[in-house]
């Protein structure tokens, strides 16, 4: 008997450090924005990746992308080590969805030539792109008139959705969506992850998606990993993630979400007003500067992960 196919993406001990400072007069800086970062998603699945702004999400997005190298461990597809790819390969495996479709799309061409560019890049003749981009319009949800229009006439949903048709034109195993539904009003969002949800489904996609909205990652991921300091510090499967957080931090975001209630007005956290300087992380667990339950051995003792009741988690007393 064969064994298990490998996962869609393994993430295998990824680091990204970046040089900071380097003028005349000040002193480099090195910041660790992805600092060891494992896990593995199943074909077919769909991974969350959430945390406050600056925690590396976006970064860890662009390695996987291979728009940077990782300083350090191995991203493999369908058990192949990235690195290994070249541009066009790399291209028909993984795609990404950005988050501002007012500024991912080029405003001087037209939907047809932006949908059709990456069958451009694989060398596809024009008939056939011209086929290909107007069956994928349909398939989001657009029409085939839309092709010949520029992005401002069309509505904001419509644009994301004509990013969506760009990532897809090439059948990727794999789609990265970096905030995709952040720039887009409520009711539009709803519609955009519906999409996404159906297109996963019909096409069999793996999706990756960053994203700070909880709420987002809860409707459309299987499984979460929430981001401090470069770290994943939690990775549990949605549903026991958002029902019984075992991290103080994962605790605090979830309490941070608005809800509609009259009269609550916003929620204190506890976390305090300032971010901890990635470039000087904290001795010890990096969180335990701003975490309320924190003990004497949190800031010497640096938690590595453990397996605690079916969820990874890096807490000494989780």
């Amino acid at each position: 008997m064969s064994g298990a196919p490998p996962p869609a993406i393994e993430i295998r001990d990824v680091a990204k450090i970046f040089r900071q400072g380097t003028g005349a007069f000040s002193a480099a800086r090195f910041v660790r924005a992805v600092d060891g970062v494992s896990f593995a998603v199943p074909a077919g699945g769909c991974f969350g990746v959430v945390g406050e702004s600056g925690c590396g999400k976006s970064t860890l997005a662009r390695l996987i992308l291979g728009l940077h190298p990782p300083s350090s461990g191995d991203i493999l597809v369908d058990g192949r080590r990235l690195a290994d790819m070249d541009r066009r390969e790399r291209a028909r495996l993984i795609q990404p969805v950005f988050q501002d479709p007012f500024s991912s799309l080029n405003p001087r061409r037209a939907i047809r030539d932006i949908v059709g560019l990456p069958l451009a890049a694989q060398g596809i003749g024009r008939a056939e792109r011209e086929r290909r981009v107007v069956e994928m319009l349909e398939r989001v949800g657009l029409t085939a008139e839309m092709a010949g229009r520029l992005p401002a006439q069309l509505s904001g949903g419509q644009r994301q959705r004509v990013a969506i048709a760009r990532a897809l034109i090439l059948r990727p195993r794999i789609v990265v969506c970096d905030e995709p539904t952040s720039a887009l009003d409520v009711s539009v969002q709803a519609q955009i992850l519906n999409l996404l949800a159906e297109l996963r489904r019909e096409l069999g996609l793996t999706l990756l998606f960053i994203s700070h909205n909880l709420a987002v990652v809860e409707h459309i991921c299987d499984e979460v990993a929430v981001m401090y300091l470069g770290r994943v510090v939690e990775r549990a499967a949605t549903e026991k993630l958002f029902h019984a957080a075992a991290h103080p931090y994962t605790r605090a975001l979830l309490a941070s979400v608005l809800t509609p209630e009259p009269g609550l007005g916003i929620p204190d956290v506890g976390l305090g007003d300032t971010y901890p300087d990635p470039a000087n992380v904290p001795p010890g667990c990096r969180f335990h500067p701003r975490c309320p339950i924190a003990v004497e051995r949190c800031r010497s003792e640096t938690p590595l992960p453990r397996m605690v009741d079916g969820r990874q988690v890096e807490c000494l007393l989780a």
